[in-house]
C-alpha cells in the first residue's frame, strides 16, 4: 500500500539478482501502520473473534511480538472505507498459519472469511494471492480487519484494494501471461535436456535442469500447483519456493563452468564461482526452513551471497569471451534481459503492478525469455556443429572408398577386396554355402603396352574392369589387384557350376570391343580358380588360385584352370575358334 522503503528495495535486488526467481516471501513489500492508514494490535494465539472489540489498536510504528501470536490489522475508515463500490482486497502470501478477514458494515453487520496453511479454498488466485470478496456487494463497509497467526515476517506483507471487475481482469490476464510463461520455460527444460541427451553435452543438461527448477518455483509461487495439490497452499508454498530458488543458483553456475569449459577459466575465478554458489545453498538452507524474525536477518546475508554469484558469474562470461568462447557470448546474451528487468526493480517500484504479479512475475518472464534465447542458441550452435561433422564425415567416407577403389578402373583395390572378401567368407561359413576365389589375368598386356601405348593399355583395364563390374553383387566382389590382374570373390557356386561360371567370364572379356583404342585386335584372359575350404584361409584360397592361373598361362593362355584339376588344363583351341575353347574348358575342373 506504500512504496516500500529503501532497505526492501535492496533486500529485493539483492536476492533477484541474477536470473533466480527468488521466493514470493522475500519479495512482497512491507505496509507500515502510521503511513497507510493500518493500525495493528496483538493477542494471544487462541484468543475468540470477539476480543476484537477490545483489542488496544495502534496506529503508528511496527507491531511486535506477533511471530508466536494473532496480528491484528484494522484499515483506517477515512483511507479505505468503499464507497457503495464492490471491491476485493488481495492479500500476497507469505508465511502464516491463518488468516482471517472481518468485514465490518457500517449497519453493524459482521462477516468474516478464513483461510489458512493447506487450505486457500476458492480464495486462491494467480500470482500468490489470495482474494476476498465481501458477500454483500451493495452494502457500505466501515472497516476491515485482518488476524493473521504465526505470520514470520510483517514487513513482508503486502495487500490492495482493487475494484471487482478489475480484479476479474488482472486474474485472466496474470493466469494467461504465468500460463504462457510455464509453458515456455517447460518446453524449454525438455528440449534442453533431451537434446543434452542427444548430444551428450553436459551444460546442456544443467541449462534444463534449472529451467525446470524455474518452472516448478513459477507453478508453486503463481499457486496453478495448487490445483494439483492443494494442501500446499500458505507456507510450505512459500518455503518451497524458497528452496527452489536457492536450488536454481549452483545449477545455474553449473551451467555457466561447464558451458565454458576447464580451459577457459582460471581457477581462482572458478573457485570463486563455486564459493559464492555454496553460500548461497548454505545461508539459503535455514532461510527455506527459519520461521520468525531470523528470517529478517537472514535475508541480507542472502542477497549478498547471489550478489558475490553475480559477480562471479558475469567475470566468468566476459573471461570467456575475451578467450573467444561462443558460448560466453550466447549467456551474456541471453542474461541481459532478466539483468535490466532485475535492475529495473531497483529504478521503479513495482510494487504490485503487472497485474498484481509484481517482481515475481516479471523474474518469470525474463526467465521464460532468457530459457528460449539459450535452446535457440544451442540449436543453432549443434547445427552448425553437425553440419561441420557431417561434411567431416562424407569427407572421410570419400577418403576411405578411394583408399578402397583403384584410381584408374574405379573397381576395388587389392586392399577393398581383401575386406569385401573377408565379409562374403563370414556369410558363406554362417549360411554354409560354397565361396571362390578367380584369379583373372590378361594374356600379353605388355605388347598392347608396347605397340600401342599406355594411354590405350589403360582403356583395355577400364574395359574389362566396366564388364567384370556388372557381376558385383550381394554374392560376389570384384577388383583390380594391380597391374593386369584382376579377381572376383563368388559366393554359392563350387564344381562343374563354377567352372562354367569362370569360363562365361572368359568369354564376355574376349568379346569386348577395343577397336577404338587398338584396333581389331582381341583381348583374352587366364582365370585360375580355387573354391574355399573350411579353414576360411584367405593366403591359402589365393595361392590356390594363383597356383591354377599359372597353370592356365602355361596351358596356353585364354583359358580357365581349377587348382583341383590342374592335370585337366591343356592348351586351348586356337583364338578364332571360340567354340571349341570353350568345349575344351568345359572338361576343366
Amino acid at each position: 500500500m506504500r512504496c516500500p522503503s529503501s532497505l526492501i528495495v535492496i533486500r529485493r535486488f539483492a536476492l533477484g539478482l541474477l536470473w533466480f526467481a527468488i521466493a514470493p516471501a522475500y519479495a512482497m513489500a512491507a505496509p507500515e501502520g502510521r503511513n497507510s492508514g493500518i493500525c495493528h494490535a496483538v493477542s494471544p494465539i487462541g484468543a475468540p473473534e470477539a476480543v476484537l472489540d477490545r483489542l488496544p489498536f495502534v496506529c503508528g510504528g511496527a507491531p511486535q511480538g506477533y511471530q508466536s501470536a494473532s496480528l491484528w490489522l484494522r484499515f483506517d475508515p477515512h483511507g479505505t472505507v468503499w464507497n457503495g463500490e464492490t471491491r476485493t482486497l488481495l492479500v500476497h502470501n507469505t508465511r502464516f498459519d491463518r488468516l482471517s478477514v472481518v468485514f465490518e458494515y457500517a449497519n453493524g453487520a459482521v462477516e468474516t472469511q478464513h483461510v489458512r496453511s493447506g487450505a486457500f479454498g476458492d480464495h486462491w488466485r494467480p500470482g500468490a494471492q489470495i482474494a476476498f470478496s465481501p458477500n454483500d456487494g451493495n452494502a457500505r463497509i466501515a472497516h476491515i480487519t485482518l488476524r493473521i497467526d504465526r505470520l514470520s515476517s510483517y514487513p513482508l506483507l503486502r495487500m490492495r484494494l482493487v475494484d471487482a471487475g478489475e480484479a476479474d481482469i488482472e486474474t485472466t490476464i496474470l493466469a494467461a501471461l504465468i500460463g504462457a510463461s510455464l509453458t515456455l520455460l517447460l518446453a524449454g527444460a525438455i528440449y534442453n535436456l533431451s537434446l543434452a541427451a542427444g548430444v551428450r553435452r553436459q551444460y546442456l543438461a544443467w541449462q534444463g535442469a534449472w529451467a525446470l527448477s524455474v518452472f516448478l518455483w513459477g507453478a508453486i509461487w503463481s499457486q496453478f500447483g495448487l490445483l494439483v495439490a492443494p494442501g500446499m497452499a500458505g507456507t510450505l508454498a512459500a518455503q518451497t519456493c524458497t528452496g527452489l530458488s536457492v536450488l536454481s543458483i549452483p545449477i545455474a553456475s553449473l551451467s555457466v563452468i561447464t558451458a565454458l569449459g576447464a580451459g577457459i577459466l582460471p581457477r581462482w575465478l572458478r573457485g570463486a564461482t563455486w564459493m559464492f554458489s555454496g553460500a548461497v545453498v548454505a545461508i539459503g538452507v535455514p532461510a527455506t526452513l527459519v520461521r520468525g524474525p531470523a528470517i529478517e536477518s537472514i535475508a541480507p546475508l542472502l542477497g549478498i551471497a547471489v550478489l558475490g554469484t553475480l559477480v562471479s558469474a558475469m567475470l566468468c562470461l566476459v573471461w570467456g569471451i575475451r578467450r573467444g568462447s561462443v558460448e560466453a557470448r550466447d549467456l551474456l546474451g541471453a542474461w541481459s534481459v532478466p539483468s535490466i528487468a532485475l535492475a529495473l526493480t531497483v529504478v521503479v517500484d513495482i510494487g504490485n503492478s503487472l497485474w498484481g504479479g509484481g517482481p515475481q512475475i516479471l523474474v518469470l518472464f525474463a526467465s521464460a525469455w532468457q530459457t528460449i534465447w539459450l535452446s535457440i542458441a544451442a540449436s543453432r550452435r549443434l547445427a552448425k556443429l553437425r553440419a561441420e561433422r557431417d561434411l567431416a564425415r562424407a569427407a572421410e567416407a570419400r577418403a576411405s572408398r578411394l583408399a578402397e577403389r583403384d584410381p584408374l578402373t574405379m573397381i576395388r583395390n587389392r586392399r577393398g577386396f581383401v575386406e569385401a572378401s573377408e565379409a562374403l567368407m563370414e556369410r558363406a561359413v554362417k549360411d554354409g554355402a560354397p565361396l571362390a576365389l578367380l584369379l583373372i589375368d590378361i594374356d600379353k598386356f605388355k605388347p598392347i603396352n608396347d605397340e600401342h601405348g599406355h594411354d590405350a593399355g589403360d582403356v583395355v583395364l577400364c574395359c574389362i574392369a566396366a564388364r567384370l563390374a556388372r557381376w558385383e553383387g550381394p554374392t560376389c566382389a570384384v577388383a583390380r589387384l594391380g597391374g593386369e590382374e584382376f579377381a572376383m570373390m563368388v559366393a554359392r557356386l563350387s564344381g562343374k557350376a563354377l567352372t562354367k561360371f569362370a569360363d562365361h567370364v572368359r568369354q564376355e572379356i574376349a568379346e569386348c570391343d577395343h577397336r577404338a583404342a587398338i584396333g581389331a585386335r582381341q583381348v583374352t584372359v587366364s582365370i585360375g580358380v580355387a573354391e574355399m575350404e573350411d579353414d576360411r584361409d584367405f593366403p591359402r584360397l589365393y595361392r590356390e588360385a594363383d597356383r591354377a592361373l599359372y597353370a592356365a598361362k602355361r596351358g596356353g593362355r585364354n583359358r580357365v584352370c581349377h587348382a583341383d584339376n590342374l592335370p585337366a588344363c591343356k592348351p586351348a583351341a586356337p583364338d578364332g575358334n571360340a567354340g571349341a575353347a570353350g568345349s575344351a574348358n568345359q572338361r576343366v575342373g
